[in-house]
């Protein structure tokens, strides 16, 4: 008989709590490293008070990836409740996280070979997704094996697209070139950007706000195509009324079996900065 399945993501997933509950998800933070101060992501520290903090901050904040004790013992705890471990995280080229789980892996005394870690490519709910297809199919008794085809299918059906106010933070996070931040800045466009083969990679830029999100819509329609089912999260970071509306104006234009109302965590909202805006999806499974 094959063993019952845990799955554990990670803080960028940015899956709401209610989800992460029901589905019975390991969320492992990764870290906002504030001047002295070390905070775990959604833990220590909020969205709405990151947010609030950055505005007068004088000293910016960097993130660090989840720490490999923490990957050994969540790793631990579900083995010795007699659970196999799917591990789906952030895009391996976007942080360390995927290298923290392989290390904590290793140190385990024993059942190493009952941790599989994926690499979703992505990350916000485009990786949020991809973790709950496979947690929703091992509850429903999904053996490994299935829930690494799951993982790959999932991986080839999501993605996700989003506006920023300005390139300044992944510019400043070293997330994309000088030369791209520059032309944004000059230009006072908005650019739009997605997570490509586990990259954030700049598409184009839209003149207004409101052009950007709506650009951002025609994106995912165009990708998705005729695939269903179809599920969305909004993808915002401190911009709840603007990430609302788009996520509105796609439920009115598609066939939306499940939304997901999502903010950008402490680590992600570092990255883009505030006013970021977009939408995850995850279209046919």
């Amino acid at each position: 008989m094959s063993k019952k399945v845990a799955v554990i993501t990670d803080s960028t997933a940015n899956i709401p709590k209610e989800l992460v509950a029901e589905h019975n998800i390991t969320v492992l933070p990764l870290e906002v490293i504030w001047g002295d101060e070390t905070l775990k992501d959604g833990i220590d520290i909020q969205p709405s008070e990151f947010y609030t903090r950055l505005e007068s901050a004088k000293v910016m904040p960097s993130t660090s990836q989840v720490t490999i004790p923490y990957m050994k013992e969540a790793f631990e705890r579900l083995i010795a409740e007699d659970y196999d471990v799917f591990g789906v995280f952030i895009s391996e080229t976007l942080s360390g996280t995927i290298n923290s789980a392989v290390q904590g892996r290793s140190m385990l005394k024993s059942g190493e070979d009952r941790v599989h870690i994926f690499n979703s490519k992505q990350t916000a709910m485009a990786l949020g997704f991809q973790a709950l297809a496979v947690a929703r199919a091992a509850q429903d008794g999904a053996s490994i094996a299935d829930c690494q085809a799951i993982a790959e299918k999932a991986r080839d059906n999501s993605g996700l697209y989003f506006a920023v106010d300005t390139l300044e933070f992944l510019h400043r996070g070293g997330r994309i070139g000088g030369a791209k931040r520059f032309m944004g800045t000059a230009m006072k466009v908005k650019p739009i950007l997605s997570v490509q083969e586990g990259l954030v990679a700049s598409l184009e830029s839209v003149r207004t706000k409101r052009k950007a999100h709506l650009r951002v819509l025609e994106i995912i329609k165009n990708e998705v195509g005729d695939r269903t089912p179809i599920r969305l999260a909004t993808l915002e970071a401190n911009a709840k009324e603007d990430a609302s509306a788009l996520l509105e104006l796609a439920r009115q234009e598609m066939d939306v079996v499940e939304v997901a109302r999502s903010e950008l965590s402490p680590v992600l909202g570092t990255h883009v900065g505030p006013g970021t805006v977009g939408l995850a999806y995850m279209a046919g499974l």
